[in-house]
């Protein structure tokens, strides 16, 4: 905590909702401090090592990660108290001894600046759709049926990228463009423990991927090597890949509530992923092309990366859409006898239109890819800001307060 927290004696302490939390291990993985930890009951966040950095805060899909008490500092939840909780205990109200109530005005203001707003969730752009979260859940989680698998890589390319369709029968699941579902692996670890449920993102419009079919697809990518590149087998990943026709998957959620995509008139929507990052934005722009004859209309931009054309998921059907509806820019970083291209390259030498979105308060921007790319596409976001007389530093926090900014990254 800072110097403000140790004069006041109040902090406003990082807490993990219990009742919500799917324990899909999203925000220890992206810990940077290695602040959260968890046992087989909770995950909880250190409260001495914590220093609400946020970085937790967007990933998580339910919006468990994002919840806050204001305590005394010596009176702070420890980790074992959090462990053993199955709800998140109210707000109490704070008696503090006379000479830190007292405090001078200037360091009043600070601690209520220092209180309100930190590690906000994002926000749902203003005519998005309610979604709706958390339906099905571990104890009673959806049972949908595989009614295809299909490769969307090409056959000698190093990624087994899949588009799988899953149908739900008579279950309610209903899910939004931009909303993640929970897959429920079978099996333990080597601990004995049930699997983590993964997240994947939604890749059908809201009205199925058959339309008026109660179903939905989902785009997976093995996983046989780590960052690193040594070997490693996906526990979830190998197994929605081999997934065969008839088979049965339990989903829960689903989640997400603020990457979401504009319904109104007229939104444009500016569309930057790699790889299986894909999956929201083929969900968005199918349907928009399903609405064109609907009025819900907009211009659409897309910055796709991938290694080479054979690695790009979606890239026939893609190549199928007509100019005039969106605007495709592919990137590719190892295509044979050509130089290195990634998404952050495009986006600088598009940088006439681009600037057009940017300054546009109808443009909505979506990042979906490998954790990191934002870097790059942040510094290319603030270049063609300097070229176009905007200032990207007081831009961006307007475009998160107005719901126009959405960043997930894996």
């Amino acid at each position: 905590m800072d110097t403000l927290d140790s004069q006041a004696g109040i902090a406003r302490q990082h807490l993990i909702d219990p009742e919500i939390c799917i324990r899909c291990n999203t925000c220890e993985a992206t810990c940077p401090i290695n602040a959260i930890t968890h046992d087989s009951r909770n995950y909880i966040v250190k409260f001495d090592v914590c220093n609400s950095c946020g970085a937790c805060i967007s990933p998580c899909p339910t919006g468990a990660i994002d919840s806050w008490r204001q305590v005394l500092r010596v009176q702070a939840y420890s980790i074992e108290e959090q462990l053993q909780w199955d709800t998140l205990p109210g707000q109490e109200q704070l008696h503090m001894p006379p000479d830190e109530a007292e405090l001078p005005p200037e360091i009043q203001t600070l601690s209520a600046a220092a209180n309100a707003g930190q590690g906000g969730a994002a926000v749902a752009p203003r005519s998005a759709q309610t979604p709706y979260v958390n339906v099905y859940k571990i104890q009673q989680p959806a049972v949908a049926i595989v009614t295809g698998n299909f490769r969307l890589t090409g056959d000698d390319a190093t990624s087994d990228i899949r588009h799988i369709v899953l149908d739900l029968g008579a279950a309610a699941f209903p899910v939004l463009e931009g909303q993640t579902i929970g897959v429920v692996t079978p099996g333990v670890d080597l601990h004995g423990r049930p699997h983590h449920v993964r997240l994947y993102s939604v890749a059908s419009p809201r009205d199925g991927e058959r339309p008026q079919y109660n179903n939905l697809s989902i785009t997976a990518k093995r996983v046989t090597e780590d960052h690193d590149g040594n070997p490693v087998r996906g526990v979830a990943s190998n197994y929605l890949c081999d997934l065969r026709t008839g088979d049965k998957v339990q989903l829960v959620g689903p989640y997400g509530t603020t990457f979401l995509m504009p319904n109104h008139a007229g939104s444009n929507l500016l569309m930057i992923c790699t790889g299986t990052g894909s999956a929201p934005m083929r969900a968005m722009t199918e349907r928009r092309r399903r609405m064109r004859g609907s009025g819900e209309s907009g211009d659409l931009m897309l910055f796709f990366g991938a290694r080479a054309a054979d690695e790009l998921p979606y890239f026939g059907p893609l190549m199928k859409l007509p100019k005039e509806f969106i605007d495709i820019n592919l990137a590719f970083s190892r295509a044979p006898e050509q130089p290195k291209q990634y998404v952050q390259a495009l986006i600088r030498e598009r940088h006439v239109d681009v600037a057009k979105f940017l300054s546009s308060d109808e443009a909505h921007i979506y990042i979906c890819g490998l954790k990191g790319m934002e870097h790059g596409v942040d510094a290319a976001f603030r270049e063609v800001c300097s070229q176009h007389g905007m200032n990207w530093d007081a831009l961006l926090p307007q475009l998160r307060e107005t719901g126009r900014y959405h960043v997930e990254t894996y």
